[in-house]
C-alpha cells in the first residue's frame, strides 16, 4: 500500500466542519469512522466555537399536548432501558467484570486526554450500584492507599507522586433535587460514606477548612469522567434518573462560557454490555452528551464534531473518513489529504 500525503491550501474551519458533516451523511458514499487524535499546529489559527453541549428535542407545539406526549415517551424509553441494563448488570459475573474494569482503567491511564489533564472531575465507584472501578487511576492521583479498600498504589515515593498531582475534585450530593457539588480532595481520608454508603468528600478538610468548591475555583479542569447506565456511539449517555451530572455540567459549562474557558472534554466509563445501539436512549434538551466513552474495545469518541479540545487535539467522531479511499485529516492551518 503506497500512501501519498499533501499539504492543501488553507481550508477555513467552519467551512470544513460543514463538509465533514455532509460526507459523513451522504447515503451515497461507503463511509466509516475511526478515532483519531491530532496535534494542533503552533501557528496561529482561527478560533472554533463550542458546539452546544445538548441534544435537541424537535417537538409540535399545538397547544402542548404534543410535546407533554412526545417528553413522556422519552421518559418511558428510558425507564425500560434502564430496567433492562440493570438486569444485564446483576448478572454480570465477578471475574468478567473485574476484567473489563481493569481493561478500562488501563485504557483510562494510558489516554492523552487523562495524562495530560492538570484538574479533573472523577467519581468513586460503588459496588451497589455496580459502577465502573475507578480506584486504579484515582489512587495514580491520590497517591496513597485508602483505609478499608482495596486500592492499587500507583507510587512508591512521594518524589514520584508530587510530580504527578492532579487536582481532583469529586461529587457530594447535596438534596434530592439534583444539585450536588464537586470538592476537591488530596486523600481517600478526605472521603466518608452518606446515606447510601457512597464514599464522598468532608464539607471540611482536617484543619476545618472549606473545601475548594470547583464553582468557585480560579481555574478549570480539563477533564470530567463520568458514570452512567447505559451510552451509545454517538455519545448519548443514560443516567439513573437522578439528573445530578447533567445539571451540573450545565451550570459548570455556563460559568466556563462567562470566564472564557475552555470546556472539558467529557468522558464516561462503560461495561461492554451498557453499549446500546444509536437510537435507543431517549433524550431531552435537558441531557448532556459525551464526548469520548472508555470501554473494554478502546476509546470511541462520538460521531459529532464536538471541537478543538483542551490539549491542542482535535477530536472527530468522524475523525478520520474513508470515504472513496482518501482519509481527510483536518488542523487549524490547512487539511492533509491521504490518499490509500
Amino acid at each position: 500500500m503506497s500512501v501519498a500525503v499533501s499539504k492543501l491550501p488553507p481550508f477555513p474551519m467552519p467551512m470544513l466542519l460543514h463538509q465533514l458533516r455532509t460526507l459523513s451523511s451522504s447515503s451515497s458514499s461507503r463511509c466509516f469512522s475511526s478515532s483519531l487524535s491530532m496535534r494542533r499546529s503552533t501557528s496561529s489559527s482561527p478560533s472554533l466555537s463550542c458546539f452546544p453541549r445538548s441534544f435537541t428535542t424537535t417537538v409540535k407545539n399545538d397547544g402542548g399536548h404534543e410535546n407533554d406526549l412526545h417528553i413522556e415517551e422519552i421518559f418511558a424509553k428510558k425507564r425500560s432501558l434502564r430496567t433492562q441494563i440493570r438486569k444485564q448488570l446483576k448478572n454480570m459475573s465477578p471475574d468478567q467484570r473485574t476484567e473489563e474494569d481493569n481493561t478500562i482503567q488501563h485504557a483510562v491511564l494510558e489516554a492523552h486526554w487523562f495524562q495530560s489533564a492538570n484538574g479533573l472531575c472523577a467519581y468513586v465507584n460503588c459496588d451497589a450500584l455496580r459502577e465502573v472501578d475507578t480506584s486504579k487511576f484515582l489512587s495514580k492521583i491520590l497517591c496513597n492507599e485508602a483505609k478499608g479498600m482495596e486500592v492499587l498504589n500507583a507510587f512508591s515515593s512521594e518524589d514520584k507522586c508530587s510530580k504527578n498531582r492532579k487536582k481532583l475534585f469529586l461529587p457530594r450530593i447535596e438534596d434530592r433535587n439534583s444539585n450536588m457539588k464537586m470538592l476537591r480532595v488530596s486523600s481517600y481520608d478526605d472521603l466518608i460514606p452518606n446515606s447510601m454508603n457512597i464514599l464522598e468528600p468532608t464539607l471540611q478538610d482536617h484543619d476545618g477548612n472549606e473545601r475548594e468548591d470547583l464553582m468557585q475555583a480560579s481555574e478549570p479542569v480539563d477533564l470530567f469522567i463520568l458514570p452512567g447506565l447505559a451510552f451509545d456511539k454517538s455519545g448519548r449517555r443514560l443516567g439513573r434518573s437522578g439528573g445530578y451530572y447533567d445539571v451540573y455540567l450545565k451550570k459548570y459549562f455556563e460559568i466556563a462560557e462567562k470566564r472564557k474557558w475552555k470546556p472539558p472534554l467529557i468522558v464516561a466509563l462503560s461495561y461492554s454490555m451498557q453499549i446500546v445501539e444509536d437510537g435507543s436512549i431517549g433524550v431531552t434538551s435537558d441531557d448532556i452528551p459525551v464526548d469520548a466513552l472508555v470501554c473494554p474495545a478502546g476509546v470511541i469518541y462520538t460521531n459529532e464534531v464536538e471541537r478543538i479540545d483542551n490539549f491542542g487535539l482535535i477530536s472527530l467522531g468522524i475523525n478520520v473518513l474513508t470515504c472513496r479511499n482518501v482519509y481527510i485529516l483536518a488542523e487549524y492551518s490547512g487539511i492533509w489529504g491521504i490518499s490509500l
